[in-house]
């Protein structure tokens, strides 16, 4: 290879380094994004794209949805920069409490932060969990409303997040979401969770074969996360669901508080 042949590929490697971090930044910043929309916003051909994300996919970094041509970053990603330490942190107490409440509730179990508008997955035991229907939930986003995380973490946040969530969940306008923005079933569902001390899906709302609950995982400034567990519908009702597994995911969310680093709020969620 000549000195102006290596050089070529010198330069090709970097330039391919500077478009994927930049990708990467782009995603970050936005949420989620299309392959065509990160195209047209960083001036980069689109089949440079596709051939950057799927290796920043391949690298862990990120994520294609399952069920649209979007594209997010992973908790890998976010784990990088300065604003995700303490949500790292969490990951890190939550993941041995999870594999052991795990072995005694056996329904799955997710670990949840908010971020823009939707509950994401940090940890989970779907991969364990004989009774598992869903796979690969790391880096998942789960509507508010329409989530027992989302629903729990509406209900413990505090009132001005509240409203910037609602109102930025009006402006998505998913038309899904439109019967649980009613005044009157948000106090409902609000009075019934605190009441509760978890948050519940049981009506198909969400996913429909299956239910689940929440407990808001509430440090001393407020609420971090949620810890939920999740059912088969046909396999278990709803009344046995709370009276049997309520007390320990409760039980659970309180000791990864009792091992959370003081104010964890102020990285691991975003309006």
């Amino acid at each position: 290879m000549t000195a102006s042949e290596k050089q070529d590929r010198k330069s090709e490697t970097v330039r391919a380094l500077t478009r994927g971090l930049a990708i990467l930044r782009h995603v970050n910043a936005v949420g989620e994004a299309r392959p065509g929309e990160i195209a047209n916003a960083l001036s980069i051909p689109r089949s440079s794209v596709y051939r950057l994300l799927q290796t920043l996919e391949e690298a862990g970094y990120v994520a294609f949805s399952a069920s649209a041509n979007l594209v997010r970053v992973t908790r890998l990603a976010a784990s990088l920069g300065d604003g995700s330490a303490l949500s790292s942190q969490i990951c890190q107490i939550a993941a041995p409490l999870l594999a052991e409440y795990a072995a005694q509730l056996v329904w799955p179990l997710d670990l949840t932060v908010h971020h823009s508008a939707a509950m994401v997955v940090q940890e989970t035991t779907h991969g364990r969990s004989p009774l598992s229907i869903d796979r690969a939930m790391i880096g998942s986003r789960l509507p508010m409303l329409r989530t027992s995380a989302g629903r729990a973490y509406l209900t413990f946040c505090d009132q001005a997040q509240r409203e910037l969530i609602l109102t930025h969940i009006r402006r998505l306008g998913e038309p899904a979401d439109d019967p649980f923005l009613e005044p009157l079933w948000l106090a409902r569902m609000m009075y019934e969770t605190r009441e509760r001390r978890v948050a519940l899906r049981d009506a198909g709302e969400f996913r429909p074969h299956t239910a689940s609950l929440a407990a808001p995982i509430i440090a001393a400034d407020g609420i971090v996360g949620c810890i939920s567990m999740i059912w088969i519908r046909s396999a278990l009702n709803t009344r046995d669901a709370i009276e049997s597994y309520a007390t320990p995911l409760r039980e659970l969310a309180s000791r990864i508080v009792a091992a959370l680093p003081a104010r964890p709020h102020a990285v691991l969620g975003t309006p």
